[in-house]
């Protein structure tokens, strides 16, 4: 088996740009102590490459060209995108795995039409988790995108099944590979109800996603999603296919709604890996 690691976490642009500014630092600094169990898990796993599955927020597509699915396959990516002292993290360059990523591409094409892109340029999205996960950006990253942006959106179904297409590509390979999903849950970016959590509607959602209950997790409807979780919440998209690639239950290792400066239910999750 060549997926030794699945785990979720969520990102937002607060979890570092704002990081001085929460009222709760004991909350902040559980979270940030979770991250970095999460960043320790994956390098006792001896993965050699990280696969990103995200939400990118208009850097690489707009509505005149919008994939439901696209994976990243250039031998260097660059970000953030936005400006560096906002955001916090200094403008670098991330590795890529060129020829795993194209291996991956061309196997998950016998289940899920798939974009590619040989140029990525890496918002929060991506950035926020890799802060984390690999600080010193020395482990090679193939993004991946999951339109959560501009409706019409992929069904929630796809999504599964893309999730399962990945694994099936992952373990076709020679190398250790670990994925994470990142997405939020609850959350109005942009809005007036910036800094707005549904905590209720977050664990339901989180503990559908730990037991694998595939049934209630497809059941979500856009519409619903809407008004329960603002346009953040459809982002899930990026966690439900991790945890399908995974097949495993899930250990939810974090979780807290007190740190609205970061306008994001703060998640930190590991998943079993299904033989």
């Amino acid at each position: 088996m060549s997926l030794v690691y699945a785990g979720i976490l969520s990102h937002a642009p607060g979890i570092t740009g704002r990081a001085n500014l929460v009222d709760n630092e004991e909350a902040r600094d559980e979270f940030y102590a979770s991250l970095e169990k999460q960043r320790l898990e994956i390098e006792e796993t001896g993965a050699e490459v990280l696969i990103v599955i995200a939400a990118e927020h208009f850097a690489n597509f707009f509505m005149d060209n919008m994939p439901a699915y696209c994976i990243g396959i250039g031998d260097k990516h660059s970000g953030p995108i936005e400006d560096s002292e906002w955001l916090k993290i200094e403008k670098t360059k991330i590795p890529g795995a060129p020829e795993l990523a194209t291996r991956l591409v061309k196997s998950v094409m016998h289940s899920v039409d798939v974009a590619y892109s040989e140029e990525w340029r890496c918002d929060h999205g991506i950035m926020v988790p890799l802060n984390f996960l690999t600080p010193d950006y020395d482990m090679p990253v193939i993004p991946c995108n999951i339109n959560c942006q501009g409706p019409p959106l992929t069904p929630l179904s796809r999504v599964w099944q893309f999730g399962e297409a990945l694994r099936i590509a992952c373990d076709e390979q020679s190398e250790k590979i670990a994925i994470v999903g990142t997405g939020g849950i609850s959350h109005w970016p942009a809005t007036p109800d910036s800094g707005k959590i549904n905590e209720e509607w977050d664990r339901a959602f989180l503990n559908q996603l730990m037991h694998q209950d595939k049934q209630q997790l497809l059941s979500y409807v856009d519409e619903e999603v809407y008004a329960e979780a603002g346009q953040g919440g459809f982002e899930i998209r990026t966690l439900i296919a991790a945890a399908a690639a995974a097949g495993g239950r899930g250990d939810l290792q974090f979780y807290t709604a007190a740190l609205p400066i970061f306008a994001v239910g703060c998640t930190v999750a590991r998943f079993d890996i299904s033989p």
